[in-house]
């Protein structure tokens, strides 16, 4: 199969590194070469952060250049926008629509734009947005928003639940793998 490129953005804290983690032990567990990398940005200071999970037959780079994203998985609204032209003719969007404030917004420099995802659709992009919050909220934890994004993320792939859930025992922690499994299928089942 043709190499197939995922990019997961958000904002530093919104664990989108535990996101490309379960990615990548998922499409692994399947068969495919997989390569992960990770560009962190300043995510200590709620800045910006990419990850790009690559899967196919055999794949030779990490890296996912403008244009070639089949899909981008965004953890808040404007980082979809921020990070549009590397989505390809017919990619896929999944968003969270959550709105969290850049540094320029938080100063009063900026506004944040208003009606994103209807501007993004308006392009004639694909785009598949949800309150993943409110979602992970009533899974038992806000930061699951991750979770939840996987769960619709699955809607995308001809890969089995189980196979998904079987991703999650392997890589997150004992303590906290029912709210995560829930997360999951609230973000499944929408």
């Amino acid at each position: 199969m043709e190499t197939k490129n995922i990019m997961i953005v958000g904002v530093g804290g919104q664990g989108s590194l535990l996101a490309s983690k379960i990615l990548g032990s998922l499409l692994l567990g399947e068969g495919y070469d997989v390569k992960v990398s990770e560009v962190h940005g300043m995510s200590q200071r709620g800045g910006s952060v990419v990850t790009y999970v690559r899967f196919g037959d055999k794949v030779y780079s990490p890296v996912v250049d403008k244009g070639e994203a089949d899909f981008i998985v965004s953890f808040e609204i404007l980082e979809t926008a921020r990070w549009l032209p590397y989505l390809k003719d017919g990619g896929q969007i999944v968003t969270n629509t959550q709105e969290i404030d850049p540094m320029p917004v938080i100063t009063g420099a900026a506004v944040y734009p208003d009606n994103l995802v209807e501007k993004i659709k308006a392009l004639g992009v694909k785009i598949d947005a949800m309150d993943c919050l409110r979602l992970a909220r009533e899974a038992g934890s806000p930061k699951a928003v991750n979770i939840v994004l996987l769960g619709r993320l699955s809607h995308y792939f001809d890969i089995s639940a189980e196979a998904w859930e079987k991703a999650l025992v392997a890589n997150v922690p004992p303590k906290f793998l029912e709210l995560n499994k829930k997360a999951f299928r609230l973000g499944l089942s929408q």
